[in-house]
């Protein structure tokens, strides 16, 4: 039960607040960041009681969060106390919204450079893998290079996901690696998705896959994976064949960003990404689509100017 009291410590009631209505009804990864959230009002407001949560209380908290924070994560902060707060104002703890009009300020952004290779140093990756009789890493690398995946959902592939005759390949979970393992679901409904796979995938996996269950995972073979185990293989390749070092989900910004320059229309690339809305892959490949406006330009003059 929560402490309905006034004299309640801020990030004492954040606390309970969060172990009555969040624990156990959202994911892991969500609820780290909830406590991280409740860990910053502690560090920040040691003191402020649920009774003093002002609307000047609360923009002072805020302010103090967005010095060592950007906008984005200021907002997500803002977002994770408004609903405590808002439960507060209703139980009668604080007489009135003190999160109303909050004016969310921030660190400027650093210049975001995703890092992805080129067609010519795809190849070259590509060409230098060691693609065993068994599963290994290379083969991974492979996969996700091909297919764009994320990286715990290229950990829950299992032979069962493949579709050889229809060339396709089903993405429906993902692999718990931050945690205990075991399938979980994708990260949004838009992530679960049939993607095409090209006659290159088809004839390898089918013939790497053979006699394996085809309910098991095909890159699980340890009880804990580290996502930094497979970023140190392909690190060890781009050096190897002197290529830009790139981490792997690098390679899923490799693959959309040669399907954009390919002529993919942004809409089947959000669809192939598993992105929840077009906004997202315009906003990540927002370089991209830049560049190849300015190719549609010369296209447009190009054109007119031939008629």
């Amino acid at each position: 039960m929560l402490n309905i009291d006034k004299e309640v410590l801020f990030y004492d009631y954040y606390a309970q607040w969060i172990e009555v209505y969040k624990r156990g009804a959202i994911r892991e990864a969500t609820m780290a960041k909830y406590l991280m959230t409740q860990k910053w009002v502690e560090k920040l407001v040691p003191e402020l009681k649920v009774s003093e949560l002002t609307r000047t209380a609360y923009q002072q908290l805020l302010n103090a969060y967005a010095k060592e924070h950007e906008r984005q994560t200021t907002l997500d902060f803002h977002h994770q106390l408004k609903g405590a707060i808002l439960d507060a104002v209703d139980e009668g703890l604080i007489e009135r919204d003190p999160t109303r009009k909050a004016i969310i300020k921030g660190k400027t952004p650093r210049a975001k450079k995703i890092k992805y290779l080129n067609q010519f140093e795809l190849h070259t990756l590509i060409a230098h893998l060691e693609l065993k009789e068994e599963p290994n890493w290379d083969w991974f690398i492979l996969l996700v290079a091909k297919t764009g995946m994320r990286f715990s959902e290229a950990l829950a592939i299992t032979p069962g996901d493949f579709d050889f005759a229809r060339q396709t390949l089903s993405i429906n979970k993902t692999w718990d690696y931050k945690g205990e393992g075991g399938f979980l679901p994708t990260k949004n409904k838009s992530s679960v998705r049939k993607i095409q796979i090209d006659w290159q995938i088809v004839v390898k996996f089918s013939e790497l896959m053979k006699g394996m269950p085809e309910d098991k995972p095909i890159f699980v073979w340890e009880s804990k994976i580290y996502n930094s185990t497979v970023n140190d293989v392909l690190t060890r390749h781009c050096k190897e064949c002197g290529i830009s070092e790139i981490s792997v989900h690098g390679l899923r910004h490799t693959h959309a960003s040669l399907l954009l320059f390919a002529g993919v229309s942004i809409a089947s690339v959000a669809r192939r990404l598993g992105h929840a809305s077009m906004t997202t892959t315009q906003k990540t490949y927002l370089h991209i689509i830049q560049e190849l406006e300015n190719k549609d330009v010369d296209l447009v003059m190009r054109t007119l100017s031939g008629l």
